[in-house]
């Protein structure tokens, strides 16, 4: 067990303490000549220690050296040199003294940052066949520090590198193969110091570049030979590194060849892992930043080209300097006691550990007594106040070494409690409860802790530290009280008094829970929290361990934080934290919003066919909702006066969501672009950027030629059209669309005749007899050629003009009829007579048909004639009919008016077409919101009224009104229609006649008198014979609009 040690390593002036030094410059130690040079020095000792230096191993006086001078009460060094900062280069080292012993700092090599010039010389041109490899070499100045490089033109611009021209860590430029073009600019290389930022620039370097060596017979070429592979660095095809465990490491690879080879790195001839790797340069350089055991090893580089490849194997070996396994520590006793200082130390190789003592080998110091040696333990027995010293514990082995200093203290002094008297420690049940007593005394003192001053607290779930410190684990209501704690020694004794207060803890009794909501929707976390009332407690809500800051949309209540609105943007980790003078307590809850998907990216069009594409694309987020199917849409382009014309997007098919490559089916000859959209649960995403633009390939015509005819053209009666429907442009499937008709008289022995038409989709056939029939069939053609053929269809030649009109008519119709309303059977009622048509199919030796759509109580007349496609024939004679009685139209002009609070009024007019006599209306009428007792009223009304009044419960009653007039037939169709609010006086009185208001009577006077004005100015003007422009009346044409109506035949 190691002897106990105070805290603190002084109080006051009592204690009396060894120098330690716990500051002082890096061991290398590079600093810029521009500024005053400062090596650090700072320790601490009671008394104050004195601080001495020395240069090279040699004392340094410096009282004597105006230039160096040493800080007050401070063993750092100020040294203001002028002009001559390298004289003061070397290696340093501080020494602090006082009466127990002294401490050495590390070894400090001090160097003056340095900006050397190149050697002035003059380069000989450079000269290299095409495809050869070159090493340029630019061995910079020697600093420290070490300067950077780069390459530069004839214009003083960066050379570019590639995996042909690439610097080495050194500065040397490596070329892989000579190009011709490599001569055409000079070769600069520039160093760059960094303490100063001084640049230093190499003579330029010319480049010769023999590209062809003629004579009469014989010549090289431009083109340089492929050779393979081979190393420029490093050589060989094995070699061996060391690493440094924690520093930085640079493998490096140059290779020459034609092609340019590629480098490949592994480790162990396996797939090297690039955690803390990182391959730069082309990967011509691997950087591990931190060197660690596990980088040792075989690393191959293997360069490659179409000509072979070849093998590197580097060889890496990791070392390390001394590090501290258990630095020493400072060691205080009391007379009499025992104790020991342990150094142990690590390294690749294992360091080598050497003691001193006040800076000297322990060896060659005086012996004391009860000290012994152990490798790294130095060992003290029944120590003495002159066993008092500082002791260095160097470790080293051949790549560096460490120092630490770590004194022995001997002392006699009496127990003393550190820290505040009369404390008042808070805590919450349930917790690991410390009450601190930091104590001091020599020899150690025994340290009790009692509550209330009575008994011992030792065991159970009370515990004392080895600082003193007293320990209640799981702290409870009833240890709350007054707790002492008592230090002494065989010198004396110290005690102190702490109060502890128990609290009942915070507990969050309904903490949030993780939460899935739609975008747009509320998001709710609940935080209802139980806690002491004595003690102040804050809640505050946390988003993704930042502070949320509420506003319109994110508010928070007593028990809970809602999210109106949620966006994706809301998505986290929401974590409500509970906060008082002694604890703090958290409850975390994850949001996540499902929304519409995230459009795919990056469409890609792969395996063209004349009829298929393969279409890839990368899937977006699904926002936390299944992709259930991707909608593929597509836009082309369609013929239009001539023009071509996008189409616009059109669905093209649909995929399930586990695919994200298709095969979509297209149509020959045609311009696609294609885009796709997400669908999950929620929604379809916005749709992806369209794709590059694909045409496929041509293909003869699958599509048929619809809608074929034959029939005469024109006036004349020899010639037949055959006329058809064009194909759609995306039908074409390739270039040069044009039709082949094809003809010959039916019943007959004819050959089919045919012509190809490229512009035109009709074509007329001359000389043919009047109303002939022909076979017809029509076929697409393209420059790939030649489409399936249609069907045959029947057609037929001119016609010409029925010579006879139909006999026997009657109500039973033939034929094509033009019938008309002549009058109603109600004098008083005007109609219309626009003439009307309705064609008829022949269906048997007695043609018949029905006229629909005639107007209830009317008189009708009509004729008949024959048609065919062009022709009408002679008109039949007229007949004359009558339509029974009918139900009448919905009333006209339905109001609801209310002129006083208690009262609604209704008016009305008489139907549109009454289609009989009337024999009154029907009204009924409910208030609003009914109830069981709530029956509908019905009003009979005689034809001759046309308004009703109905006397209401309150001014906020509402009622529904249906109305409807009738015939001896029955009811007509009801208008319906409920009353509208009326609640306040100043909307009542809006309702009141309008011609009772005053501006009403007004404007009318007004527009009399303008009229009056007007007349007399008329009458004045013709008195006296001046002209006035009239404008003459179009006659307006008498006869019947002809209306046809579509039968089950229409003759033309």
């Amino acid at each position: 067990m190691r002897p106990w040690m105070p805290e603190p390593m002084w109080v006051g002036n009592v204690f009396q303490q060894p120098p330690m030094i716990f500051k002082e410059s890096p061991q290398d130690y590079i600093v810029d000549p521009v500024d005053p040079i400062i090596v650090e020095c700072e320790a601490t000792g009671n008394p104050p220690p004195v601080f001495t230096w020395t240069r090279n191993g040699v004392y340094l006086n410096v009282a004597r050296d105006p230039q160096v001078s040493m800080r007050w009460r401070s063993g750092t060094l100020e040294i203001f040199f002028w002009g001559r900062p390298n004289d003061y280069e070397g290696v340093y080292q501080c020494t602090a003294t006082n009466e127990f012993g002294s401490a050495l700092s590390s070894y400090i090599n001090l160097r003056v940052s340095k900006a050397r010039t190149w050697l002035k010389e003059y380069l000989e041109p450079v000269s290299v066949v095409v495809g050869l490899p070159l090493i340029l070499p630019c061995n910079p100045p020697v600093g420290p520090p070490k300067p950077s490089t780069y390459w530069l033109n004839s214009t003083m611009a960066l050379i570019r590198q590639d995996r042909r021209v690439s610097k080495a860590e050194n500065g040397d430029l490596y070329f892989s193969s000579i190009v011709a073009e490599d001569a055409l600019t000079n070769y600069v290389c520039v160093a760059r110091f960094p303490f100063t930022n001084t640049i230093q620039q190499k003579p330029p370097l010319i480049l010769q570049v023999l590209t062809g060596l003629c004579d009469e017979s014989f010549s090289f070429s431009r083109m340089a030979a492929h050779t393979a592979p081979r190393f420029l660095k490093p050589k060989g095809t094995a070699s061996t590194t060391i690493a440094m465990l924690g520093e930085e490491l640079i493998l490096e690879c140059f290779a020459a060849g034609v092609p340019t080879p590629f480098i490949k790195w592994t480790k162990d001839w396996e797939e090297m892992s690039m955690t803390g790797k990182k391959l730069e340069n082309f990967n011509k350089t691997l950087r591990i930043k931190n060197v660690s055991m596990d980088d040792g090893g075989d690393y191959i580089c293997t360069a490659s080209n179409r000509m072979g490849s070849l093998d590197h194997v580097i060889t890496v070996r990791v070392k390390s300097v001394p590090f501290w396994v258990e630095k020493p520590e400072s060691l205080v006793l009391s007379r009499d006691d025992s104790g020991s200082i342990v150094c142990r130390a690590d390294g690749i190789p294992r360091p080598q550990i050497q003691w001193l003592v006040n800076g000297e080998p322990i060896s060659d110091a005086p012996k004391s007594p009860g000290r012994q040696v152990s490798g790294d333990t130095l060992t003290f027995r029944a120590v003495v106040p002159d066993s008092a010293a500082v002791f260095q514990c160097n470790a080293s082995n051949q790549y560096g070494y460490i120092m630490a200093n770590a004194f022995l203290a001997v002392m006699d002094m009496r127990p003393r409690l550190l820290g505040p008297r009369d404390e008042l420690i808070k805590t919450t049940e349930g917790n690991h409860t410390h009450l601190d007593c930091p104590y001091f005394g020599s020899p150690k003192p025994d340290l009790r802790w009692s509550k209330g001053g009575l008994g011992t607290l030792e065991g159970s779930r009370h515990r004392i530290l080895p600082n003193g410190t007293l320990e209640i684990r799981n702290t409870k209501l009833q240890d709350q009280g007054s707790y002492v704690c008592v230090a002494s020694n065989v010198i004396g004794r110290d005690e102190k008094e702490v109060q502890l207060e128990v609290k009942e803890p915070i507990k969050i009794v309904r903490a949030p829970h993780n939460t899935v909501v739609i975008r747009g929707s509320l998001a709710r976390f609940d935080c209802k929290i139980k806690f002491d009332s004595t003690l102040d407690v804050t809640v505050t809500w946390l988003k993704d361990k930042k502070f949320l800051i509420l506003g319109r949309r994110m508010t928070k209540d007593e028990d809970s934080l809602s999210i109106a609105d949620v966006y994706r943007r809301d998505e986290g980790v929401y974590t409500c934290r509970v906060k008082s003078e002694l604890e703090e307590v958290t409850a975390p809850a994850k949001l996540t919003v499902m929304d519409r998907p995230d459009p795919p990216s990056d469409l890609e069009i792969s395996d063209p066919s004349e009829r298929s594409v393969r279409l890839t694309w990368v899937p977006g987020l699904s926002n936390h909702s299944p992709i259930k199917e991707y909608l593929v849409q597509y836009t082309e382009d369609l013929l239009a006066d001539y023009w071509l014309l996008p189409s616009g997007w059109k669905n093209l098919s649909s995929y399930p969501g586990s695919l994200n490559s298709v095969i979509l089916q297209l149509t020959p000859f045609v311009e696609y672009r294609f885009r796709v959209i997400t669908v999950n649960g929620i929604g379809p995403s916005k749709p992806s950027w369209p794709s590059e633009y694909y045409q496929t390939g041509g293909a003869v015509p699958d599509a048929i030629p619809r809608n074929i005819q034959g029939m005469g053209s024109g006036v004349f009666r020899n010639n037949m059209e055959i006329s058809w429907e064009p194909l759609e442009y995306r039908e074409w499937n390739g270039p040069k669309l044009g039709y082949m008709v094809w003809w010959r008289r039916r019943d007959s022995r004819e050959e089919w005749k045919n012509y190809t038409t490229y512009w035109w989709c009709s074509y007329i056939i001359y000389d043919t007899d009047t109303f002939t029939p022909y076979e017809i069939k029509v076929q697409a053609v393209n420059f790939f050629g030649y489409g399936p053929e249609s069907t045959i269809v029947l057609g037929y030649s001119g016609e010409d003009r029925p010579v006879a009109a139909p006999s026997d008519l009657s109500l039973w119709l033939v034929s094509q009829v033009y019938y008309w309303r002549e009058n109603s059977r109600l004098p008083w009622h005007t109609v219309s007579r626009r003439i009307k048509t309705k064609s008829f199919k022949a269906n048997g030796p007695r043609l018949s048909g029905t006229l629909t759509g005639l107007v209830p109580y009317s008189n009708y007349r009509m004729y008949i004639v024959v048609a065919n496609n062009r022709y009408e024939g002679p008109p039949s004679n007229t007949i004359e009919f009558q339509t029974p009685e009918g139900v009448p139209s919905i009333p006209r002009s339905f109001r609801i008016m209310h002129r006083h609070y208690d009262t609604i009024y209704l008016d009305w007019e008489e139907p549109a077409e009454p289609n009989g006599i009337l024999t009154g209306y029907i009204l009924k009428y409910q208030t609003l919101n009914v109830t069981l007792g709530d029956r509908i009223q019905v009003e009979y009304i005689t034809p001759n009224i046309t308004y009703f009044s109905l006397r209401r419960f309150d001014r906020y009653t509402r009622y529904k009104f249906s109305l409807a007039a009738q015939t001896e037939v029955g009811a007509g169709e009801a208008f319906t229609e409920e009353s509208p609010h009326f609640t306040t006086e100043e909307y009542t009185r809006d309702q009141v006649d309008i011609v009772t208001q005053g501006w009403f009577i007004g404007l009318m006077c007004a527009v009399a008198l303008l009229v009056l004005i007007m007349l007399i100015v008329f009458f004045i003007k013709r008195s006296r014979g001046g002209k006035y422009p009239v404008r003459d009346k179009r006659d307006i044409a008498l006869e019947p609009m002809d209306d046809r109506e579509n039968g089950t035949f229409d003759y033309r």
